[in-house]
């Protein structure tokens, strides 16, 4: 009798254990996998979504019929550098001190840090730190950018695997000898200096990888930050993507060879969610860094501006979000959002709770994108870098010069801010103006400034980009 009692409760003890377990387990599966596909310098027209009829991107189009097109998606910054700080922390980067993009050889001697140590400061936590915690295993794929030094490697700021280049450009082909010693930091890179260069055009090694990162972590929840270099400089092209390219020549031409690379490496990670059968546990981000660049390589319209300065064509980008039976397919939100509001809405997405994470200044998107918030989700946007300032307000946005007086503009009515309507309000101006100059008494000095002439630069280039350009064969 003893022995059937201890053998039942040994039984009934193995039951619950495995009860607890399946339960766990279903938990487990529950977990949203996270997918962030992140292009650099495209061109806020450059897609079919947005509008492109030269440059195909059926993959991205499709992603964009699956779930929800933002119209007025911004960056934190007009530069990628500081852009990936924001994002990756949930703050404004000019609270931590970066303001200005860290590239070795553009930066005044004056500054507190240069070359390899400028990074993201490593008291700062990464979505991945948050995500770690709640079961998660991340990656980094592609470009970093976030300081070349051993300190600020990805494997140092919480995420588990990377395989990419540290830096902020590389050459989209096997790099050679003499381009491997003079630029350390463009090494492709697996893991902690494990050095190897792809067999095949960059754009499609990270997609491989990618999908074997999905492969090896389909049982558990996992972060993917897929951060392509595409499509910045070099303009390197396949010759298979050229020839899919009509009507285009020159730069032109490549830059679109470029993106159907693009488009086709993130059809290739969307179809294994799908073969996997993930999909519908996937939360899919679609963005890009900063505006288009200058030049007749990019194509911004209706957007004025470009990357480096603060007219829209410089800070507003593509961005798509799909989750199923969450998002509302083919749908479209109007209201101003920022690339800040990804860590909050990844965290909770991953089970966690971002209102307990202090100094954010990102909100949870869905709650806005699912209607159960009928507000905006930003009363106020900012931008800064060095003497130039930006607040949004609303429909309102004053942009401040070292050089000239300030302009005003109401985007609602003139998204190409071809109006000034800062003579027109001046108590709107400097009703903006004590808003911007509140947050500036908020934020660290920069840890790193911008050389004067590239500065010039900046600003020589907004007056050029002020009138939208579409392709001519658009037209």
């Amino acid at each position: 009798m003893k022995k059937y009692k201890r053998f039942k409760k040994k039984m009934m003890t193995s039951v619950l254990i495995g009860l607890i377990g399946a339960l766990c387990l279903n938990v487990s599966a529950q977990k949203k996998n996270i997918v962030f596909l992140f292009a650099d310098d495209a061109g806020y027209h450059d897609f079919g979504f947005q509008g492109s009829q030269t440059i195909k991107t059926p993959n991205l189009d499709q992603l964009a019929s699956e779930g929800v097109l933002f119209k007025q998606a911004y960056t934190t910054a007009a530069v990628c550098g500081p852009s990936r700080a924001g994002l990756l922390t949930g703050m404004y980067q000019q609270r931590f001190g970066i303001e200005e993009n860290n590239v070795p050889g553009y930066m005044s001697a004056s500054s507190k840090l240069l070359a390899d140590e400028m990074g993201l400061p490593l008291h700062l936590k990464t979505i991945a730190d948050y995500l770690n915690p709640l079961g998660y295993q991340s990656i980094v794929l592609g470009k970093w950018h976030l300081g070349n030094a051993d300190k600020y490697h990805p494997l140092k700021r919480g995420f588990d695997e990377f395989y990419g280049f540290r830096g902020g450009s590389r050459s989209f082909l096997p790099l050679t000898q003499k381009q491997a010693i003079n630029r350390l930091e463009d090494r492709l890179e697996r893991g902690f200096e494990n050095y190897q260069e792809p067999d095949k055009y960059l754009t499609y090694d990270l997609a491989d990888e990618a999908c074997d990162f999905i492969e090896r972590n389909q049982k558990r929840p996992f972060f993917m930050y897929m951060s392509f270099n595409a499509v910045h400089t070099p303009l390197q092209a396949t010759k298979e993507d050229l020839a899919q390219v009509e009507g285009l020549t020159g730069k032109r031409k490549i830059l679109a060879a470029m993106t159907i690379a693009l488009d086709r490496a993130c059809g290739q990670i969307l179809d294994k969610l799908k073969e996997l059968g993930l999909e519908k546990n996937t939360l899919v981000v679609f963005a890009n860094d900063n505006g288009g660049p200058d030049g007749s390589l990019t194509c911004n319209y209706p957007l004025s501006g470009c990357k480096s300065n603060h007219l829209e064509g410089g800070i507003r980008v593509p961005f798509l979000m799909k989750l199923p039976e969450v998002i509302k397919p083919g749908s479209r939100f109007d209201d101003p959002v920022s690339l800040l509001d990804l860590l909050p809405t990844f965290v909770n997405v991953a089970g966690g709770d971002a209102s307990q994470i202090k100094g954010l200044d990102g909100v949870d998107l869905l709650p806005y994108v699912t209607g159960k918030n009928k507000s905006e989700p930003h009363e106020l946007l900012f931008w800064k870098k060095e003497n130039r300032g930006v607040v949004r307000k609303g429909d309102w946005k004053l942009l401040r010069y070292p050089d000239r007086p300030a302009e005003l503009y109401n985007i609602a009515k003139d998204e190409s801010e071809s109006n000034n309507l800062a003579y027109k309000y001046p108590e709107k101006v400097r009703e903006m103006f004590k808003l911007l100059w509140e947050w500036e008494g908020e934020l660290e000095r920069p840890l790193w400034q911008l050389k004067r002439v590239y500065e010039v630069n900046a600003m020589r280039r907004m007056d050029e980009k002020r009138t939208p350009v579409l392709d001519e064969v658009e037209q």
